[in-house]
């Protein structure tokens, strides 16, 4: 690999093994052994841990949980690398762009590192400098674990997780962190899209100064969302910074489909009256498909129609098996008898999310990486929600959202008629059903009825398609005969022009024309 020999590569396949065996991972791997496994790692294995902590449809709950636990601190880089990054993203010296620069970090991450300075057009920034070399190092350890994936396949690990799939994935979403300027551009559509709500803000991009490996954009000070002392002491009112933030959360994926995969307090200030959203080197996107479909599933929740639900999971999922529509209807069914009592409202949305994802592992469904992110971007907003303000319930602002966009897809002239239409023909036949076909459809829709017919042989049935087939064959022998007898006319003439032959031939086409006449046995 570029950037890396094979004498690196072979000393760092010793640190793993090294770290391996003394956690005696071949005895198994708790979530916390896990843990502590990646941060002994170091950078690049930290920040797949925070990546694979998202990926519920990839690890048990448990370890996911866990994972969210990594520390996100590292040990910061010296100004001396710092500086060749930035000399060689711009091209000139550090000091024809910046008139400050702080060299305290004011956080320093395993992909990245920021600092507070100053543009020599006044602007007071925050540049974001990413590692160097870190593109390289990371591709080698990913290579290495991929190695490594094959031994642990005949481990107890192996059960546990597919890593080679975990590992391609994580490989992917890492290289799109390392991409500042994807980054860019999702401040850019982010600010775009919210640019109609006046409390929501993320910061301003310098195009001219940001690059693949640099991104600088405006400095956002602020107070962080969950220092409750400071908002209150500035005037804030918690519960409706609260509601501000769900309702800003619920349009980033009802009406944008596109929402902030990692939104806890660190990357949530409050300045001048806005909510400030940072870091989106992780970004969620759904598809206007994938939030239809999430709207029938909230709705089959809702109304405790587990068929519906049933559906829903399998429209939004992929099968990696056979998919047994009976158990994952049992699972949904079992699911919402846990929340027949509760309303919309006081519904634990991203707790019922993580059970979703649970039922689609059980029942072979691989889930949208987006939907894992929305599981674990809900999980992280209720869990500030509850902090700041507990009455706020991100539930009903979602069933309203979801309520609201339901209603305007809806052509309600033609749905009024065809309502009547079915109300109208339907009323007759209602009067006749009993109380029992309730009972019958849910069986049906569990998919557990099942058809045994049993046929008797009618003897006059029987004797009628008997006959029909004789006088089929008979029909077919006729025919043959008289195609026979036309393409052998050309032997000597004995009668009519005809040679015996042909005459024979015609003679049993003869009879066999006259034993379809013959009446058969009754």
């Amino acid at each position: 690999m570029k950037g890396v020999s094979r004498s690196e590569t072979r000393g760092r396949l010793g640190e793993i093994v090294e770290v391996l065996r003394r956690n005696d991972i071949v005895r198994g791997l708790s979530p916390d052994k896990l843990c502590a496994i990646l941060e002994e790692l170091g950078p690049t294995f930290i920040k797949l841990g925070q990546i694979m902590s998202m990926r519920a449809d990839f690890l048990p709950k448990e370890y996911c949980e866990a994972l969210t636990r990594l520390r996100t601190d590292v040990a910061p880089m010296p100004w001396e690398e710092v500086s060749r990054v930035l000399e060689a993203a711009w091209h000139r010296p550090v000091e024809e762009v910046l008139t400050d620069f702080s060299r305290e970090t004011l956080g320093s991450a395993s992909i990245a590192q920021a600092h507070a300075a100053v543009l020599h057009t006044g602007e007071r920034v925050v540049v974001k400098v990413q590692r160097e070399g870190i593109h390289d190092l990371m591709r080698r350890d990913i290579a290495l674990m991929k190695k490594g994936a094959e031994l642990l396949k005949y481990t107890p690990v192996g059960s546990l997780v597919d890593f080679n799939r975990v590992l391609d994935e994580m490989w992917t979403v890492s290289q799109q962190e390392m991409d500042f300027l994807a980054e860019a551009q999702h401040l850019e559509e982010f600010q775009r899209l919210n640019a109609g709500l006046a409390y929501v803000g993320c910061p301003k991009v310098f195009r001219s100064y940001t690059t693949a490996t640099v991104l600088v954009m405006e400095r956002i000070d602020g107070l962080a969302i969950n220092d409750k002392e400071a908002l209150t002491a500035a005037g804030y009112d918690l519960n409706e910074i609260g509601a501000k933030l769900a309702d800003s959360y619920v349009k980033q994926i009802t009406e944008d489909g596109f929402f902030h995969a990692d939104p806890h307090p660190g990357n949530l200030r409050v300045q001048e009256g806005r909510i400030i959203y940072l870091d989106m080197g992780m970004m969620g996107r759904l598809s206007e498909r994938d939030r239809k479909i999430i709207s029938r599933a909230i709705e089959g929740i809702a109304r405790g129609d587990a068929g519906a639900c049933s559906e829903a999971i399998i429209a939004l999922g992929a099968a990696t098996g056979e998919v047994d529509r009976r158990k994952l209807f049992r699972d949904c069914e079992s699911l919402l008898d846990r929340y027949a009592a509760a309303d919309l409202g006081g519904m634990d949305l991203s707790r019922i999310m993580a059970e979703v994802i649970e039922i689609m592992r059980a029942n072979r469904l691989k889930m949208p990486e987006s939907m894992s992110m929305l599981s674990r971007g809900m999980a992280t907003i209720e869990g500030v929600l509850a902090d700041i303000a507990p009455d706020i319930s991100i539930a009903k602002v979602a069933g309203a959202r979801f309520s609201g966009a339901f209603l305007r897809n809806v052509d309600w002239q033609a749905s009024l008629q065809r309502g009547g239409q079915t109300i109208y023909e339907s009323a007759f036949k209602a009067v006749g059903l009993p109380a029992l076909l309730s009972d019958a459809l849910r069986t049906v829709n569990r998919g557990e009825a099942g058809l045994h017919v049993e046929t008797q042989p009618d003897p006059g049935a029987e004797r009628f398609y008997l006959r029909l087939v004789r006088q089929l064959g008979l029909a077919l022998i006729c025919a043959a005969c008289i195609l026979g007898a036309a393409l052998t006319a050309r032997g000597e003439p004995v009668f009519l022009g005809l040679g015996w032959f042909s005459i024979g031939l015609l003679a049993l086409a003869g009879l066999c024309a006259a034993a379809l006449f013959l009446p058969g046995r009754k």
